[in-house]
């Protein structure tokens, strides 16, 4: 193809892809999808990665309102400025706040009825009618503060409530609320939960100044209208309030000190509420635009938005507008923008890859965080959560991401001081690393999960292996290599599965590939055998070779597919079944896209089209299970595309099957790379032929320093698998 003529495709291509002029692409994103169901989402108000994340919480507690609410719910009982976005585990939920018409001054919890349709929530905004006190509430957001808008009846006692005892998991310790004038207050909240030492301070500043201060200390009314300590604060500011009166308030929040959050009163310089939401929702679609997606399906685009949107909330700033914030050392420290809320047993997979095309000005960031915690707790964290390591969950999987950073050539940390890092958590001597070290795997007799940590420890050696090569480090390079192959001594070839074996060599008996248990005892993190056996993203060539023939591999992942869970040995809240791929836990991700080493890139188009059609709706249950900081979207935003990171630290992204007919990724240097499925429907789901940049192109992957270059990939789509495009040896990913 002639120069002139590619150039015309890209300019074709980019026209199409554009929106129009008049749409918004933050009217697509419907916050309420996860919110129902386990998705465990939250609606309320932020900016990308704010630290505050102003939403509602229905003052229930349990599974289903670890993020504080749960649409099944028919009352609110505050407005938090702290939330978790699709965990499993309660806590944050701090500084809770609430509106109060026609009462007196309680320390009781109130609750106020709502409708879903009196509801309202877009990026940046969130708004209710609190039924039951006839308010009008509204909610926006800065990157440290928080703005309210109340709309007041007619009352003598209208008040906003402070309740610093209100809890999600994270039990208060400590707690203080002190007056500075008619119209400001500072305060903070000292909890252990989730974090074991979280100390969040804040200062609030109202429009209009107070008519009365009452404070409890716990459920005791105190005689002091200046300050309260006790483990459980409740302040009450009291006002008299016409018919249709507002009152805004701003609430800033500081990790570090109040100095931190008296400071972030200066992000919002004035009392324009919707000045505040504009600049939010300006900012959101400005992300939102990193990725744009053609499509004439509405659910589709409300669905993907909603996903780019979720994974744009964590990890959240953790220093203040002063840069200041608490370390893992409990010393306060200055830095650049630090982040914290790392769920990386999840994220490590897809949505930190999907950050370095999307956010490579945060990448650098991130990673330096990492190595600040490092420094102040001498490990790289596991699931930090306000610099507190919670040891959550297996792995060492900062080091993927780290990994994937250095490989990928960003800058703005110190490689040396990373690696030094990743070599210091593989060596570490808690959480079985010691026996995986000795043993050359995890014994049963050791530890639970000793099948799930002895794989996700190799593949991230396999990842310190790699960043060992770039520096040259050779004899680094060999041991780790060695090490990510102990896969290998779990892994049964009579039968095909990983199993647990003791110390001394011998297999444990009452071995089921369907439980997550063996002889009693956990052996997998949340899976079974099933799972765990193809926990190899490292070495696909190896397990094919482990299996005997790439025929017998094969056999095995079509029964991955089709062998169903037992009723009485369901693994409760996997969820979104295919055979034995759940969906709805991050240990079954990739295991579609083996198909691809094995010359066979259709069969993993069938399932991935399958889990985008089964599990993922515009509706509040549209998320099959927890969310998890982004992992659950992560994953869809890339097979929207037609791509994903199989390996999440080797650079290849795997060609599966879109959804949207074009995509654009908007790249920061203004290049962009677009990606066409001709003819795709419903039923023309498989890549027949390719090209890219005008060229053929048959490799069933493209690399990422591909995709940086920018250019055109067009896929012609069919309804029959192809028996050419991605299945000679040399096609299939890794061989480069």
């Amino acid at each position: 193809m002639k120069t002139s003529s590619f150039l015309i495709l890209i300019l074709l291509a980019f026209v199409s892809c554009r929106k129009p002029s008049n749409e918004k692409l933050i009217s697509y994103v419907n916050p309420f999808i996860g919110t129902d169901g386990d998705g465990h989402t939250f609606p309320g108000a932020l900016v990308p990665f704010g630290m505050v994340q102003l939403s509602p919480d229905n003052g229930e507690h349990g599974y289903n309102w670890c993020s504080g609410y749960h649409y099944s719910s028919k009352a609110i009982g505050g407005f938090s400025h702290t939330h978790y976005s699709g965990t499993g585990a309660e806590d944050l939920c701090d500084i809770s706040v609430f509106p109060l018409a026609g009462v007196e001054p309680t320390s009781q919890m109130i609750r106020s009825e709502f409708l879903h349709q009196d509801e309202k929530a877009s990026p940046g905004y969130y708004s209710v009618w609190l039924k039951t006190f006839q308010i009008q509430a509204e909610l926006t957001a800065t990157m440290h503060c928080g703005m309210h808008r109340y709309t007041f009846p007619e009352s003598r006692e209208s008040i906003i409530r402070f309740d610093l005892g209100y809890h999600n998991g994270g039990r208060p310790v400590e707690c203080e609320f002190r007056k500075l004038n008619d119209s400001t207050f500072v305060g903070s909240r000292f909890s252990t939960g989730y974090a074991d030492d979280k100390r969040v301070f804040f200062v609030v500043r109202t429009s209009k100044p107070i008519s009365d201060l009452v404070l409890f200390a716990d459920s005791t009314r105190v005689k002091s209208k200046e300050q309260v300590r006790a483990v459980g604060v409740k302040s009450c500011l009291v006002f008299t309030t016409r018919k249709g009166e507002q009152i805004l308030m701003k609430v800033a929040l500081s990790f570090a000190n109040t100095e931190g959050a008296l400071a972030g009163l200066n992000e919002i310089g004035d009392w324009s509420f919707n000045r505040v939401q504009k600049e939010a929702s300006d900012v959101w679609e400005k992300e939102l635009e990193k990725i744009q997606v053609k499509s004439d399906n509405n659910e589709l685009l409300q669905t993907f938005y909603t996903a780019v949107y979720h994974c744009y909330i964590a990890p959240t700033r953790f220093d203040d507008y002063n840069r200041a914030y608490r370390g893992a050392d409990g010393q306060n420290h200055q830095g650049n923008p630090v982040f914290t809320q790392y769920g990386l047993w999840d994220t490590y997979r897809a949505l930190h890859p999907l950050f370095t095309l999307t956010q490579p000005e945060r990448v650098p960031q991130i990673m330096q965080s990492f190595l600040s915690f490092f420094e102040q707790y001498g490990l790289l964290p596991v699931w930090e959560m306000a610099f507190c390591e919670t040891h959550c969950m297996t792995g060492y999987h900062a080091v993927p991401v780290l990994a994937d950073a250095i490989l990928k050539g960003f800058t703005g940390f110190d490689y040396e001081k990373a690696y030094e890092a990743m070599v210091a958590s593989a060596n570490q001597d808690i959480r079985n690393t010691k026996d995986y070290r000795a043993n050359h795997f995890v014994p049963f007799e050791s530890s639970t999960a000793s099948v799930t940590k002895t794989t996700e420890y190799a593949f991230d050696d396999w990842c310190i292996a790699q960043v060992a090569l770039k520096l040259g480090k050779t004899d680094d390079y060999k041991l780790f290599m060695q090490r990510s192959s102990y896969w290998k001594n779990l892994f049964d070839s009579r039968i095909g599965f990983a199993r647990p074996k003791y110390a001394n060599g011998n297999w444990v008996p009452d071995f089921d590939p369907l439980s997550d248990h063996t002889n009693g005892k956990e052996s997998y993190t949340e899976g079974n055998s099933w799972h765990y056996t193809f926990m190899v993203p490292q070495d696909p060539f190896g397990l094919i070779q482990a299996f005997g023939s790439p025929d017998r591999f094969q056999n095995k992942l079509d029964s991955f597919f089709i062998t169903p869970y037992p009723s009485d040995n369901y693994l409760g809240g996997m969820g979104a079944l295919i055979g034995q791929y759940a969906h709805g836990n991050q240990p079954s991700h990739h295991i579609p896209y083996f198909y691809h080493f094995a010359g066979k890139p259709y069969k993993t188009a069938e399932i991935v089209q399958q889990i985008m059609h089964s599990f993922y709706t515009n509706k509040p249950d549209g998320i099959i299970n927890n969310e998890d900081t982004g992992s659950m979207s992560s994953w869809y935003v890339w097979n929207v595309m037609g791509l994903y990171p199989f390996n999440p630290a080797s650079g290849q992204y795997l060609i599966a099957s879109p959804l949207s007919p074009q995509t654009s990724i908007n790249l920061s240097d203004g290049k962009k790379f677009i990606i066409t499925a001709q003819n795709l429907s419903t039923q023309n789901i498989y890549v027949q032929e390719a090209t890219l940049n005008g060229k053929p192109y048959t490799k069933s992957y493209i690399t990422h320093s591909q995709l940086m270059k920018g250019g055109l990939l067009v896929l012609k789509m069919g309804r029959e698998p192809s028996k050419t495009w991605g299945v000679q040896e040399n096609d299939l990913p890794g061989k480069e």
